[in-house]
């Protein structure tokens, strides 16, 4: 989800206040271990105060909570302090019960996950390979982002309500994917989204009345609701915050009519019986909990830690599933050891907040003694590094483009080393060889080619259980016409138009409901912008005249625009 910061209507304030309530510390534990707790409660200590935001927490063992807490303020407006039973807007980690809602309409017959998506979505386009249920649970269906798509179309998140119905004529108007199904793994909150229609179509149910039958109500999970109405009233439940003037704070919480990706409302004592049925399997049996720690995988084979709407991989050499969430002020974690049943909650209503960290220093504490002491460093890590000329070095700095994740790497040349920035790694080259370079205490190698004349011409990144990253050399930009740039631009896909004009000598790029971007030349024909809409790569028809754009950034790539 988008960490944007976000404003509330002030209807909602006044239709979801739930009452009044002094700033008393909410705690309880089981187990009896006063320096442990105290621990614990050290990790939130900054937002354990009765002017801040902060988290709630549910420390989870053999399917029962050991240790709860709420730290800081649900509502800075009327003084209500949070509360292990304080329900959050949860934002991604919604998407486990959206996956848990299609399996078990394929436990029931009702579905396959090798079903072509648009069996169920006529809206969506046929394009030259199929999309299927279960490319868009792993995340590699090459549908591009909604939240992205909504921000480049105008929509002011926090502002302007987002509703089905807006994401549906995005996902109708979808002429290219970002890559084909099955080739990569990119999250995209689109095939979520896609996935609750599916609940909605094949049940007859949407998925806040299919998910409460099926899952909520069983579970007794009674503080738990896909919102798909922004204004319902959810009693007691968390605002979110941003930072605000000189050390404040201002509400900043998401407008969704709009569930499957993100939307759900809960509490840390819910998710504790969310995580027990992981264990009892009381909904679901075997094959649904079976099937939801399934990884995907890539056509060429590859394992992704992405299973359904969770991840699985190790952390300190146990086995760990786990899933975060972060929309406006919001931000969630929930994770789980399966082989150790300890599981640990967080939910805070503060952007500034990291549960993902606070989560891990909170297992840390109680899962001490089962942590594999970490092996000591192989040789091979060790870097010997070899002298180069001066000459040698400038000769690989410049950019490179990888074509297939659509990003720009640099090298440049800084007190004497090189240094590489891409895919957001930024560090330091050790030459151990004229061409082969490594990152010292990382399973990273960069390996340089040039071209006949000696420029650089390739830069291929090999890491550790990953397939090469290749970045070709691109040309320097020209800045001396910028003017060739300058027009009105438009795509049909989201019924925008962009204009580009030079303005104090920059390219300066203008959009509806947003400000002006300012440009910056990243390579010949492109350019970059500090905003979420990436990098810009002009192109030219057959006489060298510019004739339109693509725009890649993240979860969206080679988006087309058109010159008029």
């Amino acid at each position: 989800m988008m960490n944007l910061t976000l404003s509330l209507r002030a209807s909602m304030v006044v239709l979801a206040i739930a009452g009044f309530s002094l700033f008393v510390p909410s705690a309880n534990t089981q187990s009896g271990d006063a320096d442990l707790t105290a621990k614990v409660d050290k990790v939130f200590t900054q937002f354990d105060k009765p002017n801040s935001p902060g988290c709630a927490l549910a420390v989870i063992k053999d399917s029962q909570i050991i240790y709860k807490r709420g730290y800081g303020m649900a509502d800075l407006d009327h003084d209500v302090a949070i509360k292990p039973d304080t329900p959050f807007h949860v934002a991604s980690v919604s998407k486990q019960f959206t996956a848990f809602s299609i399996l078990l309409l394929a436990q029931q017959g009702k579905l396959s996950l090798d079903d072509k998506v648009q069996k169920y979505i006529t809206e969506l386009r046929e394009f030259d390979q199929p999309i299927t249920i279960r490319h868009l649970l792993h995340h590699t269906s090459g549908l591009r982002d909604q939240w992205n798509l909504l921000i480049m179309s105008g929509t002011r998140l926090g502002e302007d309500v987002v509703r089905d119905d807006d994401i549906l004529d995005l996902v109708s108007r979808m002429k290219e994917l970002n890559f084909k199904p099955g080739d990569q793994h990119l999250y995209s909150n689109t095939g979520y989204t896609l996935l609750a229609y599916i609940v909605k179509r094949v049940s007859g149910q949407s998925l806040r009345e299919f998910a409460e039958a099926n899952i909520f109500k069983p579970l007794g999970m009674t503080r738990t609701v896909f919102r798909d109405d922004h204004a319902i009233v959810v009693k007691g439940q968390a605002y979110a915050y941003g930072p605000g003037p000189n050390s404040s704070f201002k509400l900043s919480v998401p407008n969704y009519d709009t569930v499957g990706a993100s939307s759900l409302v809960t509490t840390v004592e819910d998710l504790a019986k969310w995580d027990q049925n992981f264990y009892d399997k009381k909904i679901g049996g075997d094959w649904v909990i079976e099937q939801m720690q399934i990884r995907g995988k890539l056509n060429d084979g590859e394992e992704l830690s992405y299973a359904r709407g969770v991840a699985v991989g190790t952390y300190k050499g146990l086995k760990l599933v786990e899933h975060s969430g972060g929309d406006a002020g919001y931000r969630s974690h929930l994770m789980r050891f399966p082989d150790q049943k300890f599981s640990v909650a967080c939910l805070c209503n503060y952007g500034g907040t990291n549960p993902v960290l606070f989560a891990r220093q909170v297992a840390d504490l109680y899962l001490a003694k089962d942590f594999a002491t970490p092996p000591p460093k192989p040789a091979s890590n060790a870097v010997s590094a070899v002298t180069l000329s001066e000459q040698d070095l400038n000769a690989k700095v410049g950019a490179y483009w990888d074509a297939k994740l659509e990003e720009i790497g640099r090298v440049s040349l800084k007190d004497g080393k090189l240094q590489m920035s891409v895919s957001g790694l930024n560090a330091a080259l050790i030459p151990v060889d004229a061409n082969r370079f490594r990152i010292e205490g990382q399973p990273v190698e960069v390996v340089f080619e040039a071209s006949a004349s000696g420029a650089p011409s390739k830069m291929t990144l090999n890491i550790e259980g990953r397939s090469p990253f290749t970045y070709i050399a691109v040309p320097s930009a020209d800045t001396s016409k910028l003017s060739e740039y300058e027009g009105t631009y438009y795509s049909d896909e989201i019924d925008s138009t962009y204009r580009v004009a030079v303005k104090d000598d920059k390219l300066v790029v203008t959009r509806k409901k947003f400000g002006p971007t300012p440009l910056t030349p990243a390579f010949r024909d492109a350019f970059s912008s500090l905003s979420i809409l990436g990098t810009f790569r002009f192109t030219r028809d057959t006489q060298n005249r510019v004739n339109g754009f693509r725009l890649s950034a993240g979860r969206i790539r080679n988006f087309r625009f058109v010159k008029q």
